[in-house]
């Protein structure tokens, strides 16, 4: 997920382009995957993160998170984002063992044949809050109600409003400070992708634009605060936030969603959102 600054220009992919994307993408959720096999109360995110890595570059690929420079300070030293309860997103793994009741996202990139893939799911581990499990159930349906939007033809003011509408509805916060973005050949593309946003506005969608969405909603305000290691963000309330991302491609009859929740489901099973 982009801090929101000014880029350059937008490239469309082929679909032989977007089949590389694809490629990616599906090896961010079978990573994911293999990190849900192990979320469990007194694991730690370090461990999650050191079993993603592994699988990641025995399959050929490289993990994009890990040495991404950070313009207040050090650059990335993991493969995962691991942002615990009331962390937003770009939480740094660490050693403290995840609790009962405690909700952990987790962001994963990986690059392989020219491509980048990214993608993001919100676990549960052990026992969660019912209120809590409704903000993940909510921000992962988000997801879908903003990629329902992403058709040729429409722009992006539309998907971002429609994240808003579903979340606010819901009386939750949408970060602002933090945004979506164009994927492919680099992780962080033009165009941004806010989930906020006016019907009508904003970049002309076409076939071809590939894009991450990822809602970041939260349960109480939707102000944020960053950490003193210049990556965390977290509620300034200290409320729970969720965050689930998919990267897809703008089609004439609909947005193709090329990365995938499905390697992950099939092991969370019930438990999962």
């Amino acid at each position: 997920m982009l801090r929101i600054n000014h880029y350059r220009m937008i490239f469309l992919k082929t679909e032989e382009e977007i089949e590389l994307l694809r490629a990616s993408n599906l090896l961010v959720g079978k990573a994911l995957a293999e990190v849900a096999k192990l979320i469990k109360p007194g694991v730690t995110t370090r461990e999650l993160d050191k079993v993603a890595e592994e699988f990641i570059r025995d399959n050929g690929a490289i993990p994009t998170f890990k040495g991404f420079p950070n313009q207040y300070g050090d650059p990335f030293p993991s493969t995962l984002c691991t942002s615990v309860n009331d962390q937003v997103v770009h939480g740094i793994p660490n050693d403290n063992p995840l609790e009962d009741g405690d909700i952990v996202s987790i962001d994963c990139g990986t690059f392989m044949n020219g491509f980048c893939g990214d993608s993001a799911y919100t676990f549960c581990v052990g026992d969660v809050d019912p209120e809590v499990r409704k903000l993940l159930k909510v921000t992962k349906e988000s997801l879908y109600v903003g990629i329902q939007n992403a058709v040729v033809g429409k722009r992006l003011g539309d998907i971002g409003y429609a994240i808003q509408q579903y979340c606010e509805s819901n009386s939750y916060g949408v970060v602002r400070e933090f945004v979506g973005h164009g994927i492919g050949k680099d992780m962080h593309e033009d165009p941004q992708v806010p989930n906020y946003g006016k019907r009508g506005y904003g970049t002309l969608l076409k076939k071809g634009l590939c894009i991450a969405i990822e809602p970041m909603i939260t349960l109480g305000s939707r102000e944020i605060v960053m950490e003193r290691d210049g990556w965390t963000v977290r509620t300034r309330d200290r409320k729970a936030a969720a965050h689930f991302e998919h990267t897809i491609a703008v089609g004439p009859n609909g947005a193709d969603i090329l990365s995938t929740f499905d390697y992950v489901e099939q092991v969370l099973g019930d438990k999962a959102i």
